[in-house]
């Protein structure tokens, strides 16, 4: 009698083609992982960098339409005014308020949010330039500051997905030429993304991976050095 000889796979070709898929979409999986893992830094460096540049600008051009003006806090006529939860700075047309990231996310041991727009407006201050022709929210005697009008404000730290704030700032003053009514101004801005979690102490930087809670693609931090000059005697205040 003839015997009908019927092709297929072997247990042993079937576990090895099954281990093969396996591991090829174990390796699809951990691409995706990482591509998305680099996409999301990416773009919180993007927006963290944006952001930096953006209020840069705007404290140049600001500076450099306003005739020099004091940041010393011992003058009567200062217009710069810093405490541990934020602080402001009055350049003549615009002033400049934003709230440290430490104060917006508030609990314990953690500063006093400095700004807040008039009562009944809960709304949060990052950054925001105010127009406030003469400086008027730079009181010479800073013992309760005036809160800002919401609808004279412009909040410069939205509109991406990051929650971005300012961690740092500080502003010297330079060299003045009180003939040519000129004057430099070095600030220093720290800004970056505001997950506590994240963020080492003092907020200079995200943590490292090992030290990370999970979320290292969502965190960042940049320094940003601006030197600004102020305009001369018939520049605008």
């Amino acid at each position: 009698m003839n015997q009908i000889k019927t092709n297929g796979f072997t247990l042993v070709e079937l576990m090895l083609a099954m281990t093969f898929i396996s591991l090829l979409l174990l390796a699809i999986a951990m691409t995706t992982i990482q591509v998305s893992n680099i996409y999301n830094k990416g773009i919180t460096l993007r927006e963290v960098n944006q952001a930096g540049r953006a209020v840069s600008d705007e404290l140049q051009r600001s500076i450099a339409s306003s005739s020099p003006f004091e940041i010393d806090a011992a003058s009567p006529n200062n217009k710069y005014i810093a405490q541990s939860g934020g602080g402001r700075l009055c350049t003549g047309r615009y002033t400049y308020a934003w709230n440290f990231g430490s104060a917006l996310k508030g609990g314990s041991g953690a500063p006093l949010i400095m700004n807040k727009y008039t009562a009944g407006d809960t709304t949060q201050i990052h950054f925001v330039k105010v127009s406030d022709s003469g400086g008027n929210l730079c009181p010479a005697a800073p013992v309760a500051l005036p809160a800002i009008d919401h609808t004279m404000a412009t909040e410069m730290l939205t509109g991406g997905d990051r929650d971005l704030a300012v961690h740092k700032f500080t502003i010297t003053k330079g060299a003045e030429d009180t003939a040519l009514g000129q004057a430099l101004y070095a600030i220093t801005l720290v800004l970056g993304t505001n997950d506590r979690a994240e963020l080492v102490t003092g907020d200079t930087s995200c943590k490292p991976p090992a030290d990370s809670a999970g979320g290292e693609n969502y965190c960042s931090v940049n320094q940003f050095d601006i030197v600004a000059r102020a305009g001369n005697k018939s520049g605008a205040n």
